[in-house]
């Protein structure tokens, strides 16, 4: 998409490569670390494309759950690693998943993978993308979150042609922001009416 964009606007282009191919999504491997809510709606849009879903997370889902997504589970974050064509994070961040991928992470990464990141910015050693990035280590990124948000605009992931980068828009649509707002305004209302909490968050 990326290179593709600016080959489509650039001044200069009189006719288009037939041999500049991307990567095909369907049938591919996605890994995905964090199978919580999030992640498991993506291994379901997921399945549309019959892709073979990895996942990683603290707690095996149930064999059901697994079984309506097609997904299997890989114990050991590595292996999840080593074999995706596309490694997308969906954890919360805590200390226990703070630069959670690094430079030995993104080393067991296939060389034409691609690292998502729709999650949060310090998940990743940011520092060590640059690296994997520059080096070829991985193919490419997308990430929806930086840290710090923006980037300093002298930072070197602005500069890297084999990345992508939103401003943190994964929930910023009309529709989602109101649901957001509705469920906050419910969640408040039952508080005020000793109700139960419909979205309560339980601490751990």
């Amino acid at each position: 998409l990326h290179s593709g964009c600016q080959i489509a606007v650039s001044p200069d282009t009189k006719c288009f490569a037939v041999d500049w191919l991307g990567v095909e999504v369907t049938r591919a491997t996605l890994g995905i670390i964090g199978m919580g809510s999030i992640g498991y709606k993506v291994a379901q849009r997921a399945r549309a494309f019959n892709m073979r879903i990895l996942y990683h997370n603290r707690n095996r889902r149930r064999k059901e759950e697994e079984e309506a997504v097609g997904s299997h589970y890989c114990e050991k974050m590595e292996d999840l690693l080593q074999q995706s064509d596309f490694v997308m994070l969906v954890v919360n961040l805590t200390p226990e998943t703070h630069k959670l991928i690094g430079r030995k992470e993104l080393g067991l990464m296939k060389s034409t993978a691609t690292l998502i990141n729709i999650s949060r910015g310090a998940v990743i050693d940011q520092d060590a993308l640059v690296e994997a990035l520059q080096n070829k280590v991985i193919r490419a990124a997308a990430l929806d979150v930086t840290y710090p948000e923006p980037l300093p605009r002298d930072h070197p992931l602005l500069k890297l042609n084999n990345i992508i980068i939103t401003p943190h828009i994964g929930t910023a649509t009309a529709q989602a922001i109101h649901m957001m707002a509705e469920e906050a305004i419910a969640n408040m209302l039952a508080v005020l009416n000793g109700q139960p909490i419909p979205s309560e968050v339980f601490p751990k």
